[in-house]
């Protein structure tokens, strides 16, 4: 037997698997890397030597009014270790500054103050203006068009900034290619519809809007096109370990230190493509299995690695259910998975809907493979997916295997499914 680690909220969830039947563990060598200094020491050293761009504290001469973008509580970005040494390096050189933090909550729900305090570290607030974007708010700043043909919005404190500057971590995302970078502007603080413009059923089947690719990804084309025109000044991201503890910084020019810590990332988090009967995956544990939603995204990598016919099991603990209406109300309300899916394509840019991308993605995986899920989620909720229910990874097993007919099918495992490319 090999026993499987699955992080699984705060906690993790252990499975034995026969040996004969493990294919393979599919692990981001970012799991196991050590890192060359602390946390804070390494934001230090990516705040010194920025990639592509003039030091922060040469760019906030002569700027009253910065405007600083920062994650909301559905992501891991260690806010407390990333806004104190940006703070003190804009009040070096310009201690008149005022510094607003904007959340960058794109279209999820506003971050609570416990999540906030939480993020930042007790008290760390205190003397700067925060606001929570709100993608419906009536007095965003027009901005233009995207490249492909949508007009967006952005929040009038990001438009309005003498310096823009954001935070982020780097992973792989399923149809950005990667998260990080221009994401803070784009979804971040911009308008619902030009969100679902850029979201839109065409783009999300584009064989470029996938894991680990951002060459020809007409999603990435209009984020980075977001970006520049806001003029995003100044990024710091970091890329995170299983932990969820930083073990690389880059900062600098939006695009330029995306890509290089998109680089870095990528010599880790390949892992080759090793197809099963059964694949078991998780999420990578709080925050991001919060809800079914983001759940989604994790099986992606499962979805890479099943033979024809094959079942996915999902550990997610889902505290938060569903986390998006529209996609619960999706799967509630039509049960032909194909009528779904036609639907789905059917519809021009312009008329994507709230939640379509997930409830698409998810659909595509469901007309291939049947799914069992572990989790906190309510049972009828989860049924309403489609999904079967099993209270805990054995019986889940079992489920699966009666699911394909016996119990000697090959299994693999990807303990975080957001952390890794198939290739």
């Amino acid at each position: 037997m090999t026993v499987v680690d699955f992080p699984y909220g705060t906690s993790h969830l252990k499975l034995d698997i026969p040996s004969s039947r493990l294919q393979a563990v599919l692990l981001s060598k970012v799991h196991g890397f050590r890192r060359r200094a602390p946390e804070s020491e390494l934001v230090l050293q990516a705040l010194e030597s920025p990639i592509g761009s003039p030091r922060l504290a040469e760019l906030v001469k002569d700027r009253p009014n910065v405007v600083y973008l920062a994650s909301d509580h559905t992501r891991p970005v260690p806010t407390k270790v990333i806004f104190p040494p940006v703070v003190e390096e804009i009040r070096r050189a310009n201690p008149k500054a005022t510094i607003t933090v904007l959340i960058s909550t794109g279209s999820h729900r506003g971050s609570t103050k416990a999540e906030l305090e939480a993020k930042f570290g007790p008290g760390t607030l205190a003397g700067h203006r925060t606001e929570i974007h709100d993608c419906d708010a009536s007095d965003m700043v027009k901005v233009g068009t995207l490249p492909s043909g949508g007009d967006f919005s952005v929040n009038r404190l990001a438009v309005e900034a003498d310096l823009l500057i954001a935070e982020g971590f780097i992973e792989p995302h399923f149809f950005a290619g990667f998260s990080g970078g221009r994401k803070s502007v784009f979804p971040g603080v911009t308008d619902r519809a030009g969100v679902m413009y850029n979201h839109c059923s065409a783009f999300i089947d584009h064989q470029r809007s996938r894991t680990g690719i951002l060459e020809g990804n007409p999603i990435h084309r209009d984020m980075i096109h977001a970006a520049k025109a806001v003029n995003l000044a100044f990024i710091v991201n970091v890329v995170l370990d299983s932990d969820k503890k930083v073990i690389a910084a880059f900062a600098g020019h939006f695009d330029q230190a995306h890509l290089a810590g998109v680089d870095f990332l990528s010599g880790l988090c390949g892992v080759p493509s090793t197809p099963a009967d059964i694949v078991v995956a998780a999420n990578g544990g709080y925050p991001l299995d919060q809800n079914i939603y983001q759940a989604v995204k994790g099986m992606t990598a499962a979805e890479a690695n099943l033979k024809p016919g094959g079942v996915l099991i999902m550990a997610a603990r889902c505290e938060d259910g569903h986390g998006a209406e529209g996609f619960y109300q999706t799967f509630k309300a039509e049960k032909d998975l194909r009528r779904m899916m036609e639907a789905f394509l059917a519809r021009d840019k312009g008329q994507t809907v709230p939640d379509q991308w997930q409830s698409q993605i998810l659909a595509r995986i469901l007309l291939k493979h049947q799914v069992v899920m572990v989790t906190e989620a309510p049972r009828q909720m989860v049924e309403e997916f489609q999904f079967k229910w099993a209270p805990d990874l054995r019986a889940a097993l079992e489920t699966a295997d009666a699911l394909i007919g016996h119990d000697r099918g090959s299994i693999t495992a990807i303990p975080d499914g957001v952390g890794v490319i198939v290739t």
